[in-house]
């Protein structure tokens, strides 16, 4: 008797995919699961990946769980199981496994870098950065190995190393771009001690359409700023900027539209349905907002407190959000999904991904900006949580973005006719909220904080319930890691600089503030 022979995993994986972009969940489901059955490392490592696609987070760590038993030794399959552990909000297996990793790779420099990555995904900074130290010794004067152990310093804290060691590097690689960029962003910089025309020259070397232009850029622009050369820090910014834009396929409009949607599709009815059981004692405390807003400022003040204990910029509630909403179409679709999930199963599976860490405290901070996307369903899913919203000045708030090179993050902040659009959307997504659900988040202005700091402070801590406690004056000397943008600025005591720092370019920013003023947006 005859038996159909099975697909190869190319023809499968090709049906798999047929059968997601016609939105056939249910055939791309059976696809993966006879992949699961056939058990090879190939076919699992597939299954696991079209899982995650279709949600089923429980199925994809399974079957990374399952390929990596096959092959124990297998670097890429035990990353993949990790990720996998992430992304199900089990941190505490991720980290045991981690530390399996690194005992393994003590003597391999290489591999130990690719650990540390791996801890940081876990928000495990200090663990990656032990990591980094013991590969730089393994490799001494290896300029890409001293340029991560740099970049885990300025998280750290350890500036003045940092700056040492990117010095290093640039000695070693006069190309490495990045570690020009880096240097800049360590402090202030005075007409006695700057790198300005380092840069210049190094820029001058340098074909037009070079990409290592706009790293440079905006460390020439970063000190510029410093030595009060605004119309040369932002022709330098512009024109780095522009260099960054131009080798993104990123279009505006999808993030416009979903947060358009999320407004549409999250209306009154909608939050204003059941909401799971009080839980008292629930650990959730969000600080979101625009990047550059003060949500870092604002988490240092709250984690100088002793009942808080801040994670960090972690995926966990947009993970368990996907763990339920992912499913075949676009973002437009998972975000119509969003508003029918299963609530109390939500919180639940956050305070689990929170729990994972083995933080003991309080409350557990996600400074997770980009968390305002999701205010409606943490109002509906976690009732007791804490948020704060931070909010800034549009134009500084717009600026503070367009200067600053994220990199992977917010494709939007490159152009200034992006940021227009991005910061409308958001600023009517947040007016959205405050109307249907006020009173659910806690607002900051970011320059009454810096005006006010003890008043704001205090307010800050009322709402999250906590007491008061000096310490929170002095967040700057708080030694925790700081893995952002802003980790050298908030090692300093509070200061006003940044505040109407737009003023300075206000020729330059007057196609956004009309843009702005006319669509509703106060700039005054």
């Amino acid at each position: 008797m005859q038996t159909t022979a099975e697909p190869s995993l190319p023809q499968a994986l090709q049906a798999i995919k047929e059968s997601l972009a016609q939105g056939r969940a249910e055939d791309a489901r059976r696809g993966a699961e006879a992949l699961q059955r056939l058990g090879s490392v190939e076919r699992l490592t597939a299954a696991s990946q079209v899982f995650q696609q279709l949600g089923d987070f429980a199925q994809m760590l399974a079957c990374a769980e399952g390929a990596s038993a096959l092959a124990p030794g297998d670097v890429k399959l035990q990353t993949r199981e990790i990720e996998c552990q992430i992304y199900s909000g089990r941190i505490d297996q991720a980290r045991a496994l981690l530390g399996r990793m690194e005992r393994m790779a003590w003597l391999d420099g290489g591999l130990l870098q690719h650990v540390a990555t791996l801890y940081i995904h876990a928000a495990s900074h200090a663990d990656a950065h032990r990591c980094y130290e013991r590969a730089a010794a393994l490799m001494t004067d290896d300029a890409p190995t001293l340029y991560n152990l740099a970049s885990s310093c300025v998280a750290m804290g350890e500036m003045e190393r940092a700056e040492q060691l990117f010095n290093r590097v640039i000695a070693l690689r006069p190309d490495d771009f990045d570690a020009y960029q880096n240097r800049a962003g360590l402090r202030g910089w005075t007409g006695e001690s700057n790198h300005v025309d380092e840069l210049r020259a190094a820029l001058a070397r340098l074909p037009a359409d070079h990409p290592g232009r706009v790293a440079l850029g905006y460390a020439l622009a970063k000190e510029y700023e410093d030595l009060q050369e605004h119309a040369l820090s932002f022709a330098a910014l512009k024109s780095a900027a522009q260099g960054r834009r131009q080798r993104l396929a990123y279009r505006v409009d999808g993030d416009v539209a979903a947060m358009a949607r999320i407004r549409e599709v999250f209306d009154a009815d909608v939050l204003a349905q059941p909401r799971p059981a009080s839980t008292p004692d629930d650990p959730s405390l969000f600080v979101l907002g625009l990047p550059r807003s003060g949500t870092t400022l604002v988490d240092r003040i709250l984690c100088s407190h002793s009942q808080v204990k801040s994670l960090g910029e972690i995926n966990s509630f947009a993970f368990a959000l996907m763990s339920q909403a992912n499913g075949p179409g676009d973002k437009l679709a998972m975000i119509n999904r969003s508003a029918h999930l299963d609530l109390a199963r939500l919180g639940h599976e956050y305070r689990a991904a929170l729990k994972s860490y083995g933080v003991e405290a309080g409350l557990l901070l996600n400074k997770t900006p980009s968390n305002y996307l999701y205010l409606g369903l943490i109002h509906l899913a976690l009732p007791d949580a804490r948020v704060v919203h931070l909010r800034r000045h549009p134009l500084d708030s717009c600026y503070a973005m367009y200067k600053t090179l994220f990199r992977m993050g917010y494709p939007f902040s490159y152009s200034i006719e992006d940021l227009g659009h991005y910061y409308l959307a958001y600023h009517r997504l947040i007016a959205h909220w405050r109307a249907l659900i006020p009173g659910s988040f806690h607002e900051i202005d970011y320059e009454s904080l810096v005006q006010e700091q003890e008043a704001q402070s205090r307010a800050l801590l009322q709402h999250c319930g906590l007491p008061w406690e000096d310490a929170c004056l002095q967040f700057h000397r708080n030694a925790a890691p700081a893995a952002t943008a802003s980790a050298s600025q908030v090692r300093r005591p509070l200061y006003a600089s940044s505040v109407q720092r737009w003023r300075s370019y206000e020729r330059e920013l007057a196609p956004l503030a009309e843009f702005l003023s006319a669509n509703g947006v106060d700039c005054d």
